[in-house]
Order: structure tokens, then C-alpha cells, then sequence
């Protein structure tokens, strides 16, 4: 059987070229072994790819070769197929080589974000897949370290270490907050559960400026798209006014809503282009005021509990060290 032509995000691989820094300078030599962290996107031909020292590089298909291929031929053997679209990953074996490992049982927490999510899904929706993985201790503490993320565009998943998560949880991320009350849970552990009911500590005054402050910078470079070249990104004005409405709302509810049924007839009409963009450019002033006024009201405290996050990062470390 033929093997996959494709490396997905978690693949160890051979880099067939050398690798080079800013003035060129040599930073690894050809045959150093990295990690796909991330995988071509539309049309893009680059791969993520990063190496034990935390140096990253893209490389095309052509310029790597997945190390359990590569290895076999060294040794004789016919081509084998990975056994799953997150098969390899790495960690260091007792000799210092990279081993693998499988990415899936590390997984703590999938869910399924996006329009589906949403309660903006069509027939032609594609279901977009987010998640939390813990890095074993051997991958802690090796020269490599552990990635702290994987994206695979092909398969559209992602993964986030948990330290990782939990940092940009704490920075009131919309992406983030919205996988941790997603209402579509697709596989969670005693762990993941554990996280579960700590959501509400992430949540924050923060999100004030972060969902709202993107939103208007990208609203103003729709305003701009519109004065250069007459044109609206419709499907992406949507979403700014999802964001716009599931902020306040997290605001009063002390929880995330990611669920906007009750806005979907309109938001879809603004995606297919059906709203005139002066009606848009209303709702969403509308909506930025509205917003102000749920932080004036909002009972959330002025910053997320740091201190109950770190707890449960620490403990988490230490049953992945048993």
C-alpha cells in the first residue's frame, strides 16, 4: 500500500533540505528530524515544521520525507501506511532520537466549533474540529519540548497543549472560550471535565477588549475593503456581529452562548450578501453600544483567577509525570 502523501499535523519528518536561518546562516543540517505543526491551507504548499531546538521552518512536500518511511527504507523495509490522521508526534527516547507517540489518547478535550457550533450551519457547513491536548512528561522535559500546537487544515483540527490553552483562555480569547462552552462535545476526559468546571474562572471584564477591540479593527478594514475596492467580505461581517452579540451576552450570563439561533435568519442573510451594507454598518454601531452597556452591568470580575488556573495546569503536570 502506497503511503499517505499528505503528512498530517503530529508527523515526525526528515528534512530533506538544509536548514537555514536569517543571513542564511545553517541552523540545521539536511536529515534533522522536526515535527509537522502545521499543515498546508487552500493553496498553500508549505508545511510547518519544528525542530528540537524551537526553531521553525516551512518546507514544501518535496523537501521532507515522514521518518517512519524513511527509516524503513535505511533498513530495508517496504513503505508503511500511519495508523491515523495524527499518528506520530515526538518525544526523546533514553538514546536522545526522537520517538513517537500517539497524539490521540493525549487528548483531554474535542469539540466542534465553527457554524455548527453556532447554530449557522448549512447543508454545505464543514465541521471544524478544536481541542486540548496534555503533553507527556518525557516530551516536557526533552530538548525538543512539547509543540504547543498542531493544526491539520486537511483534516481541519486543531490542537492546543494545555499550558498553551490555558494562557489564551486567560487572555480572554474568544476562539478559546468559545471550545470551552461549545455544545458539542466530542470527546472528553475525567481531565477535560476537570477543566470543564473551572470555565467560569477564565471568564473576565477582559472580554470587553478582546472580543469588541477585534471587531472594530477588522470592521475598519472592511470599511476600507469598501472605499478601495467597493467590495464586502459578507461572511466575515457576520461573524464580527456574532462576536459582537455572544460577548455581551457572556457579559450578562457569566457564560459564553455560543449558541445564536435567535439571530440566525439575519446573520445568514448579512453572509449571503441579502443585507445592504448601511443596515449592517446600523446593527453593528447598535451592537457596540449595546456591549458597553453590558460592561457597565456585567458581574464578571476585572480579571480571570490566575491563581485557580495555575493550580490545575500544576496538577495536571503532575498526574501526566506518574
Amino acid at each position: 500500500m502506497e503511503p499517505p502523501k499528505n503528512p498530517s499535523a503530529g508527523t515526525q519528518i526528515v528534512a530533506l533540505i538544509e536548514i537555514r536561518g536569517p543571513n542564511n546562516s545553517l541552523v540545521h543540517p539536511r536529515g534533522a528530524i522536526g515535527v509537522i505543526t502545521r499543515t498546508p491551507a487552500g493553496t498553500e504548499s508549505h508545511y510547518l515544521v519544528r525542530f528540537p531546538d524551537g526553531f521553525e521552518a516551512t518546507l514544501t512536500r518535496d523537501q521532507l520525507d515522514i521518518l517512519k518511511h524513511f527509516k524503513d527504507r535505511l533498513h530495508g523495509v517496504g513503505p508503511a501506511v500511519l495508523s491515523g490522521p495524527h499518528a506520530d508526534a515526538t518525544v526523546s527516547s533514553q538514546n536522545g532520537t526522537p520517538a513517537p507517540f500517539a497524539l490521540e489518547p493525549l487528548i483531554i478535550y474535542r469539540c466542534i466549533v465553527g457554524s455548527r457550533a453556532y447554530g449557522l450551519d448549512t447543508d454545505t457547513s464543514d465541521t471544524d474540529l478544536r481541542g486540548i491536548y496534555l503533553a507527556p512528561a518525557e516530551l516536557q522535559w526533552s530538548l525538543f519540548g512539547a509543540p504547543e500546537q498542531f493544526e491539520d487544515n486537511a483534516a481541519q483540527t486543531c490542537y492546543w497543549e494545555l499550558q498553551k490553552f490555558i494562557i489564551m483562555a486567560l487572555k480572554a480569547n474568544p476562539n478559546i472560550l468559545e471550545c470551552l462552552y461549545s455544545p458539542l462535545v466530542e470527546k472528553i476526559t475525567p481531565l477535560g471535565s476537570e477543566l470543564l468546571a473551572l470555565r467560569q474562572e477564565f471568564l473576565s471584564q477582559m472580554i470587553f477588549q478582546t472580543f469588541n477591540g477585534y471587531a472594530m479593527s477588522q470592521f475598519k478594514k472592511i470599511e476600507q475593503d469598501i472605499r478601495n475596492h467597493g467590495q464586502v467580505r459578507w461572511k466575515h461581517a457576520m461573524h464580527l456581529l456574532r462576536l459582537l452579540i455572544t460577548g455581551a451576552a457572556t457579559l450578562r450570563q457569566g457564560r459564553v452562548p455560543v449558541l445564536v439561533e435567535q439571530h440566525r435568519d439575519r446573520l445568514l442573510a448579512i453572509k449571503h450578501g441579502h443585507l445592504p451594507w448601511p443596515d449592517v454598518d446600523t446593527w453593528r454601531k447598535d451592537l457596540h453600544h449595546d456591549f458597553e452597556l453590558a460592561l457597565s452591568e456585567t458581574k464578571l470580575p476585572e480579571r480571570p483567577n490566575y491563581e485557580a488556573a495555575n493550580n490545575f495546569l500544576i496538577q495536571a503536570r503532575r498526574e501526566a509525570a506518574k
